[in-house]
């Protein structure tokens, strides 16, 4: 009996220790890139009035994978970009909080149109950013991509997010 008695201190001890470190396993499993969604990239198309520009976007569809979006991670290329879906028509607030990568958020309408556009949006800030409207989905890409490329309320994002 007090072998088995002793075996049930140690089971318990280790199941609380497994319980306090199921956290921190979460924070270091959020930190590491995320090949799976990296590889899951969709076509995506900002068309300006000097063109249109081809990029490939993560495509975050639920509430835990909105809330991720580019947390933690340190390099965005030139040509890739996140596009956030939220189902519906919404007034949409944003914010940096743990994303280390300066950003510009393109905020778009459920037909795809721009509605407006948030530039070199602030690292690490908990400040939050509105999207002027109802919004269906936003898109982030590096911050100075929206300048360079002339992306402006009005023009059209190519997705098959958006319904013409």
């Amino acid at each position: 009996m007090a072998g088995s008695s002793r075996f049930r201190g140690v089971a318990r001890a280790f199941a609380i220790g497994l319980f306090a470190a199921a956290p921190l396993a979460g924070v270091y499993a959020q930190a590491l890139p995320k090949t799976q969604e990296e590889k899951s990239a969709e076509p995506l198309t900002i068309v300006t009035s000097g063109g249109p520009r081809a990029f490939s976007v993560e495509v975050m569809r639920t509430d835990e994978e909105r809330a991720r979006g580019l947390m933690f991670r340190r390099f965005l290329p030139a040509d890739r970009g996140m596009l956030f879906d939220f189902k519906t028509e919404q007034n949409v607030l944003m914010w940096m909080k743990n994303t280390y990568i300066p950003l510009d958020m393109v905020f778009i309408a459920r037909d795809g149109r721009v509605i407006s556009v948030a530039e070199n949006t602030e690292p690490l800030s908990e400040r939050t950013i509105a999207s002027g409207g109802p919004a269906f989905a936003v898109l982030e890409v590096n911050a100075g991509t929206a300048a360079k490329l002339g992306v402006k309320a009005g023009d059209r994002v190519e997705h098959s997010l958006f319904r013409r």
